[in-house]
């Protein structure tokens, strides 16, 4: 796969406008944004990683493309963090109308969203609220669960179940960037959305220790 860091947007005259399908990515800092995106498209620091939170504050597109005669690409898109608060809340006020001209449900490319949140806590309402907002959108959209490798696989499984139940009908998937657990469910729903395989970067698609999603089946794209 070739990817690049395409369209590094401050507002919507800067989004890309060629009409490839686009998956989002969003969470609060320091959820590990960066560390998702370059275990998906198979590269080990095209999202930089910073261990300074809030650090991503305009939105950037990775034009991931299957590097064949087919013309073939998606667009990952890493959106700001929120929830940081080093980070001023006017600050991260400012972002606000970016972001939301970024996902409203008229931009017909957004064939869906990754909302990542730390498999160690609990839902908060700033997520509750997102997925109901995303819901109102018509945006399909999968809660990950991610840092799954700090926890056993009993505690994973507890985790999954309780918030499938508060989440339904979104399907939820746990993950580690780390050791690439559950990336290949991940991959399988991005597919079914975008007609686009996500591929190692020995050219093989991802590996699927998991399986389907680890709950639920999604929502029609609906766009």
């Amino acid at each position: 796969m070739r990817v690049e860091l395409a369209h590094d947007a401050g507002g919507p005259q800067e989004f890309p406008r060629d009409g490839l399908p686009e998956v989002a990515v969003l969470g609060r800092s320091n959820v590990g944004k960066s560390m998702l995106i370059n275990r998906l498209v198979g590269r080990r620091r095209l999202a930089r990683t910073s261990t300074t939170p809030g650090k991503t504050r305009r939105i950037q597109f990775y034009r991931v493309s299957a590097g064949s005669t087919d013309g073939a690409a998606i667009y990952v898109v890493d959106l700001p963090g929120y929830g940081y608060a080093a980070v001023s809340r006017s600050e991260q006020r400012s972002w606000r109308p970016m972001v939301e001209s970024y996902l409203r449900g008229s931009r017909t490319s957004l064939r869906g969203a990754l909302l990542l949140m730390d498999l160690r806590r609990e839902l908060r309402l700033e997520e509750e609220q997102l997925l109901e907002w995303l819901a109102a959108e018509r945006i399909p959209t999968g809660l990950v669960l991610t840092k799954s490798d700090k926890l056993k696989s009993s505690a994973i499984s507890r985790a999954v179940r309780r918030l499938s139940e508060r989440v339904s009908p979104d399907p939820v998937f746990a993950v580690s960037a780390r050791s690439g657990s559950g990336f290949g469910g991940l991959a399988a729903w991005i597919r079914a959305r975008t007609e686009f395989t996500l591929l190692t970067p020995e050219g093989k698609p991802l590996p699927d220790p998991d399986g389907a999603p680890a709950s639920g089946r999604g929502r029609a794209p609906g766009l």
